[in-house]
Order: structure tokens, then C-alpha cells, then sequence
């Protein structure tokens, strides 16, 4: 059996030979059913202290919840949460968007800190991180994100493995997936290897996924876009071409326990190679290196009864290559470090006060020097404080002030002189409360305000990116983005039955996003006629007045229940309206309406799980986008648990889009030449020991 651990449930995610284990094994199996042991979440991202009852707006997803949810990218493995839709750039680039916001206002952490790459500057840029070595994921929406600084402003998206181990371990453990299948044959698999004297503990882990391209139902240019394409230009059809790819990793750590605390270090490593489906001919190869070491000391004597360091350096690398030859590389390099205490209780007030700071170095070299080398530093204070006015009354209070330094060299480029160094004060604050009606009913809510400096993309943009097809031009005098935000959520818990229905809003000042201009340009920037070889789209950074408003449901209750079996339904809706402010017009690549109906049954050893999502059109889109069209898709999950000697295993069949909808996220990028993967079936294996 593998260990417990206190803050997830640790997916059994790694390597396994395939299909003829899998079967053999079966046919050996033991007919005994593997508990599902309940463990209560601890929200790491969400509240530094460890509260279970949560004021701000949070997801979870772990153990065999996020084993069967698994997809090929961060943004797809989370897309159709409440409020989380996803950039794509293909199947296996994916970031997350959180109520409508994507890029730099959702931050991404690995273990609470930051693991550089460059996948907020460009949508065709994956994040450096396979799914199946990660045991947790945390989401945290709308204001009370801020204590992850500005650029959280729209939500935190924090992974956990345990790589550094945080707990006594004894012995020895270990874990394996496999998997094949889906709309691009993909075919992956992980292991894990978790040992200790009750003092010393180490972590080894593996992963190596491959795919082909993708199936799609029909042509991958849209109708519309088809109709301006012209007559002469191929078009494809059946699957998408150049969206194959190879992914592999791996990591080692170790810490040393004690009874109040741990400290320890790990290093991971990533590699990938795939296409980009906007460029026939352009392959992007991507390795990056991490050294994270973290501590914990608990039960401390004077003012501060605990104590979380952690600290991240990490060393990116990308490689842009055109028919063969490397035309740009993408480097960032640097570290965060972050400090949090957390106090004794003065007066009714518990609360935790921390220190962040960081410093990389951003450079793209070569053809397409988009940007001019950036050295970002950013320095921070941050606190929350929470009170407990009644048994039915908690109310939170967080702010953070932070000073953000841009540097940018322009390297002899130039289109880049004269570039000038920006500096930025930014300060937030956010407030909330959660009062409980009954023991069932609560209501929730939060307000925040919050400043977010430009980043050096947003400033410095000058110049082509063929991955993309875009001309990208920044905004060298642009200023803070500043909202004010809030969210309200009433709140149902009864057992299994759970349910809450959330509305938000935020309103920006200077909001800043890329539009298309309409131009079609060369890679100088000089107007070209349409249909011309290797024209690119122009797109400006701009900084408009802007809203967000919309609504997320999220609901499940147990209609079955005869000890034997267990009959769950479940109901996810969301919607986002975004709007610049001034013109009325819609802000670009915001995802429609969306629900999705689910009905989970078990029966011992036996998991089934149906799920019917619909999407409605997204006509609300800019000037020069195109509109994407409704879609209803069918899945189909079914489970075998098994124990065989003294290891678990769970066989899996996952069907997607078994309707072979044409899927088109209006929150993807290349909606038009890249629709999402058709009908598919995958199957999988895991096990612990």
C-alpha cells in the first residue's frame, strides 16, 4: 500500500509496460475493492493557514479525481473546472484562463513558487510541466489570489508534488501509469520511487509521452476561415498537421524529518519537441532545469509559531526551428524565493506575514528577437489575517506591496534602442467574509483592489513571431493595471451533497491585451496583400477600461445510496462577459457559456462516469476575430479497482468527444485552423505498491 500523506492524495502516476500486462494481470486479479480513503484537503495555494473553511473561491483536483481528468497539458486538464477554460496551441500546448483572464494575470506555481518558462508571452509555448508527475492541483479565483502578487489578479494555479517529501517516510514505495490512446495515439507513462529510514527520505521519478498528430472530424480550417483562405490554398482535413510531439522528464529530491518540520531539495528536469500547427514547417524544442529546496518548522517558541521557506532557480530554454535551422531562442533564468510566518494569535486575530522575492532574465535571440533582454526584479510584503467573530462569522483581511524593476538591453538590435528601464509600485488589498447560515448554508464573499505591473512583453513586443503568425508590438509607456474586484457565493455542504452558486465581478482601469489591428504585415512590419507567403497578423498591446462580470455553479449530490451502490449527479455551469468599457466591444478569446451534466456510479470494485458538455456559440468577439459555433460532446469513464498481492491497481477506459463534434474553444488562439481533437478512446493502468 503506499503511505498516507497529509495534503493529497498522491496519484499512483508513472511508467508501466503496456497492454498485455494489463490483460494478464487482470485475469490474475483479486476481486477486492481498493477504499477510497478520505483526506481532508489542505489548501497550500488558497490560505497559508490551513483553514479547511475557505473564504475565497477554490478548486481541487488529486488522486484519482485528477488521474481520470489527466490531459496532455496543464490548461486542458483543468479546462471546464468552474470558471477554468484553457488557451490551446494544439493538443499539447494548454494554459490556464480563470474567469476570462489568461497570460500574466494567472500565476502558475510549482509547490508555492514560480518555475520560469515562456508561456505567458506566447500562446504557442507550452508550460514546462507533465501532468503525471504531479499529485495535486490548487486553484484559487478572483481577489483573494493577491497574496501570489499582481499577476494573480484573475487566480492562482499552484501544482504540488512531492519531490521534496514534507513527511516521515518508512520504507519502501512506489508508483506506475501507463496509458495509450486518445485522438493523437498518445502513449505515456510514469513511475515514482518514495523510500525512508523515518528520518531521511528521497523521491525518484520518470515520464515519457509521445504522440501523432491529431484526428479531427473534419477540415482543420474553420468555414469561415476557409472562405478567406481562397480557393488555391490545401486545406487539410482528418487531422492537424505538424501536432505530434515527445515530452519526457524526470526528478530526484530529498529531505531530512523530524517531528516539527522538514528540509530538503530536489532537481527536475524537461525536455520537449513538438510542432507548431500554425507553421507547417516550425518545431519548437524546449528543455528546462529546476532546483527547488524547501523547509518547515512548526511549534516554534516567541512570536511566530511556524515557519515556510521556499526557493526556486530555474534555467529555461526554447528553440524555435524553421525547416530545419533555429530562427529564435527563447531563454529565462532566475529565482523566487518566499518566506511566510505565521504568528500567534494577537487578540482574535491569526494571521501570517511573508517575504517574496525574484529576479529573471528574459531573452529571445535570433531572427524573431521579439522582445530586447529583460532582467524583471521584484521585491515583496505581503500579510492575511483572519478572525473568527463567532461560531458562525469569520472575516479575512490580506495586502500586499510590492516594487517591480524592468530592465530592458537592447543587445545592438536596433528596433530596441532606446528602450527605457521602468520601475513600478504596486500595492493590493482585499477583504472577506464567510458567514454560515445553518450548519448546510453559507454565503461568501470577497473585494479586492489590485495594481499589476506591465510585464516585458507587454512593453518591449516588437517584431515577429512566425509560431504564432502574429507581428507583435508593445507598449513602452504603458502604466499599472488597476481593478477592483469582488465575488459573492452561497454555499451548500450536507455530506456528499455539495453545491455553490458564485457570481464576480471586476472592472479594470488600463487593462492591458493584444488586438489585432486588421493590417496584414512582413516580418518588418511593412503592409502586405492578403494571401502573400509568410504574412503575419499585426496585433498591438493596448490598455483599455474593461469589465468582467459572470456566473459559476458547481453542484453534486448523491441520489443512490444502498451501501453497495452509489449513484452521484453533478452539474458545473459557468459564463463570462468581458467588455472594453469604452467602445462596448468584447474583449477577444472569452470562452461562452458552458455546463456540463455528469452522472458518477459505483458498484464496488466498478466506477462508470457519463458526461454531457455543451457549449453555446461565441458570437460577442472583436472587430477582426471570427466567431466560434456550439458544440455538445459526450465522455464515457469507466473504472476497475483490483488488489493483486500487496499492490493496488485501477484499470481505466476514458471515451472523449465520442459524438466526433467539431470543437473549436473560442478561447484558443488558432480556433480556426486548429479545432480540438475528435472521437477517441484511451485506456490506462495504474498501480501502487
Amino acid at each position: 500500500m503506499t503511505r498516507p500523506k497529509p495534503t493529497a492524495v498522491v496519484p499512483a502516476s508513472r511508467f508501466l509496460p503496456w497492454t498485455a500486462l494489463l490483460l494478464s494481470t487482470l485475469a490474475r486479479a483479486q476481486s477486492e475493492t481498493i477504499p477510497d480513503t478520505p483526506i481532508h484537503p489542505i489548501f497550500i495555494t488558497a490560505n497559508p493557514l490551513g483553514s479547511y473553511a475557505l473564504v475565497s473561491p477554490t478548486s481541487t483536483l488529486d488522486g484519482n479525481a485528477l488521474a481520470l481528468r489527466r490531459a496532455d497539458s496543464l490548461g486542458e486538464t483543468l479546462n471546464g473546472l468552474p470558471g477554468v477554460s484553457t488557451t490551446t496551441y494544439g493538443p499539447m500546448v494548454g494554459r490556464p484562463i480563470i474567469r476570462g483572464m489568461d497570460g500574466d494575470r494567472i500565476r502558475l506555481l510549482q509547490n508555492g513558487v514560480a518555475a520560469y518558462d515562456a508561456s505567458s508571452l506566447s500562446y504557442d509555448h507550452a508550460v514546462p510541466q507533465d501532468m503525471m508527475s504531479v499529485e495535486r492541483v490548487e486553484i484559487v479565483r478572483g481577489p483573494a489570489a493577491l497574496l501570489y502578487g499582481g499577476n494573480a489578479i484573475g487566480g492562482v494555479v499552484s501544482t504540488i508534488d512531492n519531490r521534496i517529501p514534507r513527511e516521515a517516510i518508512e520504507g519502501v514505495s512506489g508508483e506506475v501509469d501507463a496509458s495509450y490512446g486518445g485522438a493523437n495515439d498518445a502513449r505515456a507513462g510514469a513511475a515514482q520511487v518514495e523510500g525512508g529510514n523515518g528520518r531521511f527520505a528521497f523521491h525518484v521519478d520518470a515520464f515519457d509521452r509521445e504522440t501523432s498528430n491529431e484526428r479531427i472530424p473534419g477540415f482543420a480550417h474553420s468555414a469561415a476561415q476557409r472562405a478567406l483562405d481562397g480557393p488555391d490554398l490545401p486545406q487539410p482535413y482528418g487531422s492537424i498537421p505538424n501536432s505530434d510531439g515527445r515530452w519526457h522528464g524526470g526528478a530526484i529530491g530529498s529531505s531530512y524529518t523530524w517531528a516539527d518540520g522538514y528540509a530538503g531539495v530536489s532537481y527536475n528536469g524537461y525536455e520537449a519537441n513538438y510542432g507548431s500547427v500554425a507553421e507547417d514547417d516550425v518545431r519548437l524544442r524546449m528543455h528546462q532545469d529546476h532546483i527547488a529546496a524547501a523547509s518547515e518548522i512548526r511549534n516554534l517558541q516567541g512570536p511566530f509559531s511556524q515557519l515556510k521557506i521556499d526557493f526556486a532557480y530555474t534555467d529555461y530554454e526554447h528553440k524555435e526551428i524553421d525547416d530545419g535551422e533555429t530562427g529564435t531562442t527563447f531563454r529565462n533564468h532566475g529565482y523566487e524565493a518566499r518566506i511566510e510566518a505565521r504568528h500567534r494569535k494577537i487578540g482574535p486575530l491569526d494571521g501570517a506575514i511573508g517575504l517574496q522575492l525574484s529576479q529573471n532574465t528574459f531573452s529571445a535571440l535570433g531572427d524573431e528577437a521579439l522582445v530586447p533582454t529583460s532582467q524583471t526584479t521584484n521585491a515583496a510584503l505581503f500579510g492575511l489575517e483572519e478572525w473568527n467573530v463567532t461560531d458562525a462569522l469569520k472575516l479575512s483581511i490580506g495586502a500586499r506591496y510590492e516594487h517591480v524593476n524592468i530592465d530592458p538591453t537592447s543587445g545592438g538590435d536596433e528596433k530596441f534602442a532606446g528602450s527605457p528601464k521602468r520601475d513600478f509600485n504596486a500595492g493590493s488589498v482585499s477583504a472577506g467574509a464567510l458567514f454560515r447560515l445553518n450548519p448546510v448554508w453559507s454565503l461568501a464573499g470577497n473585494v479586492a483592489y489590485t495594481e499589476r505591473a506591465p510585464t516585458y512583453y507587454e512593453l518591449y513586443s516588437n517584431g515577429p513571431h512566425d509560431a504564432t503568425g502574429q507581428y507583435l508590438i508593445g507598449n513602452p509607456e504603458a502604466q499599472k493595471e488597476k481593478a477592483i474586484s469582488t465575488d459573492l457565493s452561497l454555499r451548500f455542504a450536507s455530506g456528499p451533497n455539495k453545491a455553490s452558486a458564485g457570481v464576480f465581478y471586476s472592472r479594470f482601469r488600463n487593462y492591458l491585451t493584444e488586438f489585432n489591428t486588421g493590417r496584414l504585415v512582413d516580418d518588418d512590419d511593412e503592409p502586405v496583400a492578403p494571401g502573400t507567403g509568410d504574412a503575419l497578423n499585426e496585433a498591438v498591446y493596448r490598455g483599455v477600461r474593461a469589465e468582467f462580470y459572470g456566473v459559476e455553479l458547481d453542484g453534486t449530490w448523491r441520489v443512490v445510496d444502498t451501501g453497495a451502490q452509489r449513484l452521484d449527479v453533478s452539474f458545473v455551469a459557468d459564463y463570462t462577459h468581458a467588455r472594453n468599457v469604452d467602445t462596448g466591444e468584447a474583449l477577444p478569446r472569452i470562452s461562452p457559456l458552458r455546463a456540463t451534466l455528469a452522472l458518477d456510479y459505483a458498484y464496488g470494485p466498478y466506477g462508470a462516469r457519463t458526461e454531457l458538455i455543451h457549449a453555446w456559440a461565441q458570437h460577442r468577439v472583436p472587430e477582426n476575430d471570427l466567431p466560434t459555433g456550439s458544440y455538445t460532446t459526450l465522455g464515457v469513464i469507466l473504472t476497475y479497482k483490483f488488489r493483486y498481492g500487496s499492490t493496488n491497481w485501477l484499470a481505466y477506459v476514458r471515451g472523449q468527444n465520442l459524438t466526433n463534434q467539431e470543437v473549436r474553444y473560442a478561447s484558443s488562439v488558432v480556433r480556426d485552423i486548429a479545432p480540438e481533437g475528435g472521437r477517441s478512446v484511451m485506456i490506462g493502468l495504474r498501480t501502487a505498491f
